[in-house]
């Protein structure tokens, strides 16, 4: 199967020298493109700005803007059998970036924020993607009930639940420990570990929705 993949945070510019993003490494996406990739896969890997090199064999496209994504996505998910949108996409951007570095003068700064387009809700119904799709959530509470609800707003096959309230897991981390939630209903634990071991778990449930 042709898998597409997003990975890391994306970073949104308010002057030329600084910019809005958030503590995704990007290791969990890489390391779900990996494990692809041993199975056997075809993976091509979208990916906002990390410090990690990216898995033999994939097609890497790099991008930093949530709409340089969901542009990479529109252009890439025709012709992909699943989609896993594992990066951090910012949801919102700054207004008006300043074409010069802000100076430090009033004692406040107000930044305008304006939404980002939905590239996991985008999907199905502006993409028109008919393979599977797998989201993520990174929530802080109440992680189940939120899960279910991105899942179904979403019309996801598949979504991959974490607690970043957690310090010992997720972002920065080596290791991770999630619970996926199908379609069908049904949940699965999956407990801590690394976040190779969970992405190799991740590519056996997907090819199995087949």
């Amino acid at each position: 199967m042709h898998f597409l993949i997003t990975a890391g945070p994306t970073r949104e510019p308010i002057d030329p020298v600084r910019y809005l993003s958030n503590r995704s490494s990007g290791k969990m996406g890489y390391a779900i493109a990996e494990a692809a990739l041993e199975a056997g896969h075809q993976v091509t890997l979208l990916s906002g700005p990390v410090v990690i090199s990216a898995p033999e064999g994939a097609t890497l496209i790099r991008v930093e803007t949530a709409k340089e994504m969901y542009d990479a996505v529109s252009e890439c998910i025709p012709g992909c059998d699943v989609a896993v949108f594992c990066a951090a996409v910012a949801d919102y951007r700054v207004e008006t970036v300043a074409g010069e570095k802000i100076k430090k003068l009033a004692d406040r700064l107000t930044l305008t924020l304006v939404k980002n387009p939905d590239i996991l809700g985008s999907a199905r119904s502006v993409f028109g993607f008919g393979g599977i799709l797998v989201g993520f959530a990174a929530e802080t509470t109440d992680l189940a009930r939120h899960a279910v609800e991105k899942l179904e707003r979403k019309q996801c096959d598949l979504l991959v639940a974490n607690d970043v309230s957690r310090t010992d897991i997720a972002f920065d981390r080596e290791v991770n420990e999630v619970t996926l939630f199908f379609r069908n209903g049904s949940q699965e634990n999956l407990p801590l570990s690394s976040k190779r071991e969970i992405a190799h778990t991740l590519i056996t449930r997907i090819e199995s929705l087949r």
